[in-house]
């Protein structure tokens, strides 16, 4: 390929990814050669300024027509806008939460590598969302794997912290092994990589046996993103991985790699076994042939993430299972394919609640747990006594958690608990399951609020909210509201910038 030929491209269309990269280079530099006894708390703000920049970078190209740059190994069109926001919001949010987190040992001195490291998973996270090839799919995971492994066990003389890295880079292993074999299947069947040839090959296949190993295809890809997602039961490493972690990796965990995870997966199954161009109606009814195991593992997810987390003492553990449940909510979405592009607006209103409530309960949580240096749920005993406002801001994110009314978690489940019963044939078992699972839930949720209204404080000491962490619980609480009672600023955002996500596969 000539130099002209690379000039023609619209490079403008990766300034977010750009800024990200920019930024994480020049964090890394500083680490490096400034003095040890400067403070890297403050390359905090550094970090949250080239988030900031990217993010109104990348409001700008909301008007662009789908960029596509050398066959579609990067790809600007509606869905990355759309997730490429969600992903940005949470990675500024987690930032201020790293800035405020004060441990009581093991961090100080890795405080600067988190901040590169962090935005480095960052980048593989946007690179997921605009890939339109299998090849820069698996180098933006692989990128936000590796990076993960290194974040979750930064605190190296923290036991629970080596535990837990250990296990993660196993499991990790273990699923992009099995992803990438799904992976040689359909490139196998296909003749390519590029999603869109992929497509238009797979919607015109008739013969048995590649059908056969397109079905295999299927499963192994889905297994191994069900390890990325904590689906069941392919979960066993979240929990462990969430505790041992330091709390803004697993609040970035809980968010940011579970928002990624759904990314590749929408991408791959929407592109491939959904919206085939040519004989789209084949495509459909072989989604609809496999996806009984999608239906199988979002109900058997639900019910044990519920059903666990009623055992939980730990927090952090307590929020693995919750996570875990609500992968299986999401995966009920997954599962109601047929319902066409509206599926696409609920997973992504249901993971940005899921990131404001999440992150908002974590940002206390880490706040109570950096005063006590404990993690267990009795730390939110008399919370409503020691601090009321901090006490009715949990309770906020809690009861969207939960799902009820008056909460973007409630409209975020009802969204897809609809999408259960509109899609033909109805998967009614489904709802029947979300229904139990949400009702389960209530008991671990509501058993934190009996802690922070009904036991007795074991500390009086004065609770104090660093700037950052005050940023995050507000932003985290006014966008659980908001978006609760007017869910529709969110959706008429989409309609209005990205339709109904007709540019999601490419018609070259």
């Amino acid at each position: 390929m000539d130099w002209n030929t690379m000039l023609s491209y619209d490079w403008g269309a990766m300034m977010p990814e750009f800024i990200i990269l920019g930024t994480a280079m020049a964090l890394s530099i500083l680490d490096i050669f400034w003095p040890k006894h400067f403070n890297r708390r403050k390359l905090a703000w550094l970090a949250v300024t080239g988030i900031i920049l990217a993010f109104f970078s990348l409001i700008s190209l909301l008007s662009f027509e789908t960029v596509s740059i050398l066959s579609d190994t990067f790809r600007l069109d509606s869905f990355a806008k759309a997730f490429k926001l969600i992903l940005l919001l949470g990675a500024g949010l987690i930032i201020l939460l790293a800035e405020s987190y004060e441990p009581k040992e093991g961090l100080k001195e890795h405080r600067g590598e988190f901040y590169y490291l962090f935005l480095a998973a960052l980048l593989g996270a946007m690179i997921m969302t605009s890939s339109g090839d299998l090849i820069t799919l698996f180098i933006g995971l692989e990128l936000l794997s590796l990076s993960s492994y290194i974040l979750v066990g930064i605190r190296k003389q923290n036991r629970k912290s080596n535990e837990s890295a250990m296990k993660y880079v196993i499991n990790g292993g273990i699923s992009t092994a099995i992803t990438l074999f799904g992976m040689s299947y359909l490139y196998g069947v296909t003749g390519s990589v590029n999603l869109g040839e992929m497509s238009r090959t797979m919607a015109g296949m008739t013969d048995g046996q590649l059908l056969y190993i397109t079905g295999i295809a299927f499963l192994m890809v889905f297994i191994g993103l069900a390890f990325k997602i904590a689906a069941a039961p392919f979960h066993m490493w979240a929990p462990d991985v969430y505790e041992g972690a330091p709390t803004p990796v697993t609040a970035f965990l809980s968010v940011i790699s579970k928002t990624a995870g759904f990314v590749i997966l929408l991408r791959i199954f929407l592109s491939l076994f959904l919206t085939a161009p040519g004989d789209a109606i084949g495509a459909l009814d072989f989604f609809e042939k496999n996806n009984g195991y999608v239906a199988f593992v979002s109900g058997v997810t639900i019910i044990l993430g519920n059903v666990v987390a009623l055992r939980q003492q730990n927090l952090k553990r307590l929020f693995a299972y919750s996570s875990i449940a609500h992968a299986g909510y999401l995966l009920v979405a997954v599962t109601t394919l047929g319902g066409g592009y509206f599926l696409m607006d609920t997973v992504w209103f249901y993971l940005l609640a899921y990131l404001l409530m999440n992150l908002g309960a974590f940002a206390i949580i880490q706040l109570l747990s950096s005063q006590s240096g404990s993690e267990d749920i009795g730390i939110l005993a008399g919370l409503g006594k020691r601090s009321p406002y901090l006490a009715m801001a949990f309770t906020v994110c809690i009861l969207s958690l939960t799902g009820i009314p008056g909460t973007a978690g409630f409209i975020g489940k009802l969204n897809i608990f609809l999408g259960a019963f509109i899609t033909e044939p109805g998967h009614y078992v489904l709802a029947g399951i979300m229904i139990a699972g949400t009702v389960v839930s209530y008991v671990y949720y509501f058993g934190l609020l009996v802690q922070v209204f009904f036991r007795p404080p074991h500390i009086d000491k004065l609770i104090k909210v660093r700037p950052g962490l005050f940023i995050v619980i507000m932003v985290c609480i006014g966008g659980t509201i908001l978006f609760g009672f007017a869910p529709n600023l969110a959706f008429d955002f989409l309609h209005n910038h990205f339709g109904d996500f007709k540019d999601f596969i490419s018609s070259e």
